[in-house]
């Protein structure tokens, strides 16, 4: 009975939130709110993906950027149309590719090349553990930004310059839908018997191994899951950008999809999504207005300027970090929460989750 009330909540909510998108995508389409649901998508299942490595699989990877640069120079580089490929590789006699892919082979193609990235550096690299991984795939990350701004490579890449006039989507619920569909396919797996290694491995990788679950073989599919899906995500930003350059894809955006994580709660799914559009509104939106010198009953705040909006946004974050030590979410789902919620409210203790009865 308990399931059906929160199974009919959650459909409500749903059917609530796609209302809401189709009222921005109607009346709203260019405003700043339309710009937050779409990066807060792109976000979040980014961080979903990479939470199925740092805190399902307990894999300390870095190299999100990387993977994410990866899809989208793949998904830009193969639908620019033929005709507009002089203009955009004007410094490299129009490039060596010539043709275009439809725009759904290219966003599988998008996930396919990074996810073969992931499988060989993941061979030498998946031995390593800890912090020593965490460096190892991020100096990948740098090494492939370095290599597509190469100039050798510009008949490819285009070098350091732009890639533009790649196809584009024209409703903002596209990539909506597609992030949640991408978010649904990794809970189906961590819901999975491979779900239930890769936590085994996360809690004990000895008594995992001797269980029978196979180490390497579980890390891999992580590792390359996780890489194909940050390649996806990679795709709906330079669609979301129109415009694709390697050095947007620095280590600071693996820095902030690492802080999502953190503050939505390391291995929990929602906690990753709320935390997604949380950082892009504050980063982006609510705190904008402390970027211009705005008088305030006829005194002009000094500090007030470009960049006081980052300094106050630290601070939130610092705050959020003392408040919730293990995030926002913790390590439990919505529903979890919505349970216990709805139990305290009654006054009388929820019941305790398999996680707890474990324990």
């Amino acid at each position: 009975m308990k399931n059906k009330k929160f199974l009919l909540i959650s459909l409500i909510l749903a059917a609530v939130c796609i209302a809401g998108v189709l009222v921005v995508n109607s009346t709203m389409r260019y405003s700043m709110l339309a710009s937050v649901l779409q990066k807060g998508a792109i976000y979040a299942l980014v961080a979903v993906a990479l939470n199925l490595l740092n805190g399902f699989t307990g894999l300390f990877s870095l190299g999100q950027a990387g993977f994410m640069m990866l899809g989208a120079y793949t998904y830009a580089i193969l639908t620019i149309p033929v005709e507009s490929r002089a203009a955009v590789y004007q410094y490299f006699d129009g490039g060596i590719i010539q043709f275009c892919l439809p725009m759904a082979v290219a966003l599988v193609l998008a996930g396919i090349v990074p996810m073969l990235f992931a499988w060989l550096i993941g061979l030498p690299v998946l031995k390593l553990k800890s912090d020593y991984l965490a460096i190892a795939t991020l100096g990948f990350a740098e090494i492939m930004r370095a290599l597509i701004q190469w100039k050798n490579l510009g008949p490819v890449t285009n070098g350091s310059n732009l890639l533009r006039n790649f196809a584009n989507y024209s409703n903002i619920l596209f990539p909506i839908v597609l992030s949640a569909v991408c978010i649904g396919i990794i809970v189906l797996l961590i819901n999975s018997t491979y779900g239930r290694a890769f936590k085994a491995i996360r809690d004990d990788e000895v008594a995992a191994e001797a269980m029978g679950i196979n180490l390497a073989k579980h890390k891999m599919i992580a590792f390359m899951t996780s890489a194909f899906f940050a390649g996806i995500g990679g795709a709906l930003l330079a669609m979301f950008q129109s415009s694709v350059q390697a050095n947007a894809f620095t280590s600071a955006m693996t820095y902030e999809i690492l802080l999502i994580v953190v503050i939505g709660g390391i291995g929990s799914v929602s906690g990753s999504v709320i935390g997604s559009f949380l950082f892009v509104a504050c980063s982006e939106w609510w705190l904008r207005f402390l970027d211009d010198p705005m008088p305030y009953l006829g005194f002009s705040v000094p500090f007030m300027k470009g960049g006081f909006r980052m300094l106050v946004f630290s601070v939130v974050i610092m705050i959020v970090v003392l408040f919730f030590r293990k995030g926002i979410m913790g390590d439990e789902e919505l529903p979890a929460k919505l349970r216990k919620l709805s139990a305290r409210l009654k006054n009388r203790p929820a019941k305790a989750s398999k996680k707890e009865v474990t324990k």
